[in-house]
C-alpha cells in the first residue's frame, strides 16, 4: 500500500470534473491517488492517458495508457499513441512521498542514498554536476532554485567545492551533513531543505520541462478542455499563473478559479507536505 496522500485531491476532481467517456491526461502519475479517481468517473468509454518521467511509477500504473515519457513531450507523444485531444488534464509537480522515501535515488536529506536526485537515467547524476558547476555557478543554482539567501547559498557553495578537491560527496546523506555543518537551521526548516529542492529542478530541467508543457497546451486539449495544475515553488507558480493569464488574455481559454486553491487546514495537518501547494486551473 502507498504511503502516498494525493494532495487536493477533491478540489481536483471538482475543477476537471471528468465525465463518462470522456478522455484525460495525467501528466504526473505518481502513485495513482488522482488517476484512480478520475478513472472512476470517466466510465468504460473514456480514457486515460498517464505519464511519468519515473520507470518505477509507470510499470505500477494502472491505466488504459501508461508511458514513461517527460510531461514536455505530450503534443509528440499524443500523436505518436493517436490519442485525442484531451478534455482534461492534471500535472502535479510535487515530489511523490514514493520517490522521496523509496526510489534510493537521494532525493531524501533524511537518507543516504547515491546522490543522484533524477527520476530517469537520461539525466545528468547531482553527483557529478556538483564536480561540474563552478563554485559561482552551484552558488547561483541554490539561490534561484532554492531561493536560499545569497550569503547562505555562496557558503554552501564554497563547502561543496571544498570537500571535492579531497574527496567526492557520493551520498544524499554525505551532502546533507555537509550542508548541516555549514549552514544555520531556520525554524524546522532542514539546512539541506532548500538546497536539495534546488539540485533536483536543476539537474531534472524542471523549470524548462513545465514551460514546454505549458506552451504545448494549445496543442494538446480540446475545445472545453480543463486543466489543472498543481505547483509547490513559487517559480512554477510564477510560471503557471503567467502562462494562464496569457492564455486568458488572447482569447485562447478562461480562467477557472481566479485565485489558486490551497489545502485546508485538515489537510495540512493529515499530509504535511501539502503545506505548500496551489491549484491553478484554465478551461480551453
Amino acid at each position: 500500500m502507498s504511503s502516498h496522500i494525493p494532495v487536493l485531491l477533491k478540489e481536483v476532481i471538482n475543477v476537471l470534473n471528468p465525465k463518462p467517456g470522456e478522455n484525460f491526461i495525467d501528466a504526473t502519475y505518481g502513485s495513482g491517488g488522482h488517476s484512480q479517481e478520475i478513472q472512476k468517473r470517466l466510465g468504460g468509454n473514456g480514457r486515460l492517458l498517464a505519464l511519468d518521467w519515473d520507470p518505477l511509477a509507470a510499470r505500477l500504473c494502472r491505466t488504459d495508457y501508461c508511458v514513461v515519457e517527460n510531461f514536455a513531450q505530450l503534443p509528440q507523444l499524443i500523436r505518436q499513441l493517436n490519442f485525442p485531444k484531451a478534455d482534461g488534464l492534471l500535472a502535479d509537480l510535487g515530489v511523490s512521498s514514493d520517490q522521496l522515501e523509496k526510489s534510493g535515488r537521494g532525493f531524501s536529506f533524511l537518507r543516504d542514498e547515491p546522490l543522484l536526485m533524477t527520476y530517469n537515467d537520461s539525466q545528468k547524476p547531482v553527483y557529478q554536476i556538483l564536480r561540474q558547476l563552478s563554485e559561482k555557478e552551484l552558488a547561483g543554482v541554490i539561490g534561484r532554485y532554492g531561493e536560499e539567501r545569497p550569503s547562505v547559498s555562496r557558503r554552501i557553495a564554497k563547502a561543496i567545492k571544498d570537500r571535492l578537491r579531497k574527496k567526492s560527496i557520493g551520498s544524499s546523506g554525505q551532502l546533507a551533513e555537509l550542508i548541516s555543518r555549514v549552514a544555520p537551521r531556520r525554524g524546522k526548516l532542514h539546512p539541506a531543505t532548500k538546497t536539495f529542492m534546488a539540485l533536483r529542478i536543476y539537474a531534472n530541467q524542471e523549470l524548462e520541462n513545465l514551460e514546454k508543457l505549458l506552451q504545448g497546451l494549445g496543442k494538446i486539449m480540446a475545445a472545453g478542455g480543463r486543466v489543472t495544475i498543481i505547483s509547490f515553488h513559487s517559480l512554477e507558480d510564477r510560471l503557471v499563473k503567467n502562462y494562464f493569464k496569457k492564455y486568458a488574455q488572447s482569447g485562447q481559454a478562461q480562467l477557472i478559479i481566479k485565485k489558486p486553491i490551497i489545502p485546508t487546514i485538515q489537510e495540512i495537518r493529515a499530509n504535511p507536505r501539502s503545506r505548500s501547494a496551489k491549484l491553478r486551473a484554465i478551461i480551453f
